[in-house]
């Protein structure tokens, strides 16, 4: 048998797999099902094996799509690092960058960044996902991501963590509705109705970590995905939130709500993860030096207030 494989066909394959339908597959690919059909059909001559075989709806890896899926991944992965160090040989900066990052980093860190580099660079692609860390650390880990920026703690023996920027917590409320005091306590918060971040996210987990320290649970009355939402719902004066500081920085202030520092002092590290394995090519170069080079203005700036 000679040893060569369609990537197109691999993909489809893949995709088949995934979705648990060739017409999923086909509506992810932009093409036809009897198109994504024949790709399959195709691949399982050329292997000489069956690959997919159907489960009452859905389709279904034999054990010998199982073990061409096992070598899927590592090939795609191969394919695209070869692409990324070839463009080093290109002239000037083009390409394409698939970073992920949280929600309050997307609004309020990156149009900055992700401006100067369109103004400098502009054959420079870069595609921004919105998620959780792990989701994320996961995308950067299987290569359908290039580089994450997120909360801390992100750990995995294949990534390579960078701090970025650290960025203060602040509680926020209403202006006009017994406003906080300047500086406010777990104590102080407790037993005020809540407008707090989504459980699963990191920055609630340092939130819960605040309240412990005084040995306290806080039992909020929402729990949201969005820090723009929250601020909208403290303004409705339905609550009060805890909030990064960037998110209240710039054109995120809003002005019906007003900031209370937190004691002890709340932070979340903003760091980069990328494959230990990435190659670096120019586009991704210039998108982690930026990314540098914006966290350390912004430190800067919260030293100063």
């Amino acid at each position: 048998m000679e040893k060569t494989l369609n990537l197109d066909q691999l993909k489809s394959f893949g995709l088949v797999i995934e979705t648990g339908s060739f017409s999923a597959a086909a509506e992810r690919l932009g093409l036809t099902q009897p198109a994504i059909s024949l790709q399959v059909r195709q691949l399982e001559r050329r292997l000489a094996v069956r690959l997919i075989e159907r489960v009452g709806k859905r389709a279904r890896a034999t054990p010998a799509g199982m073990e061409l899926l096992r070598h899927a991944h590592h090939i795609e992965t191969a394919v695209d690092n070869a692409i990324d160090a070839l463009a080093d040989h290109a002239s000037g900066v083009t390409g394409r960058v698939r970073l992920g990052t949280g929600a309050t980093a997307c609004l309020h860190f990156l149009p900055a960044v992700l401006r100067a580099l369109r103004e400098e660079f502009p054959a420079l692609g870069v595609v921004v996902s919105t998620g959780n860390t792990e989701d994320h650390v996961r995308r950067v880990e299987e290569n359908s991501i290039d580089l994450a920026l997120v909360t801390l703690p992100a750990a995995g023996r294949s990534l390579s963590v960078t701090p970025v920027l650290d960025d203060e917590f602040v509680a926020i409320g209403r202006s006009d509705l017994a406003p906080l005091k300047a500086r406010v306590t777990p104590a102080d918060l407790g037993g005020l109705p809540l407008v707090l971040f989504e459980p699963a996210a990191n920055t609630r987990k340092l939130v819960d970590r605040w309240f412990a320290t005084e040995g306290l649970q806080p039992q909020p009355v929402m729990e949201l995905g969005s820090v723009e939402a929250m601020k909208e719902m403290v303004a409705a004066g339905l609550g009060y939130g805890i909030v990064p500081r960037m998110a209240m920085a710039g054109r995120g202030a809003h002005p019906d709500l007003k900031i209370s520092r937190l004691a002890p002092r709340m932070h979340r590290t903003l760091a980069v993860v990328i494959r230990r394995d990435k190659p670096v090519n120019k586009a991704l170069r210039v998108v982690l030096d930026a990314i540098a080079a914006a966290g350390k203005k912004a430190g800067a700036v919260t030293r100063a207030r």
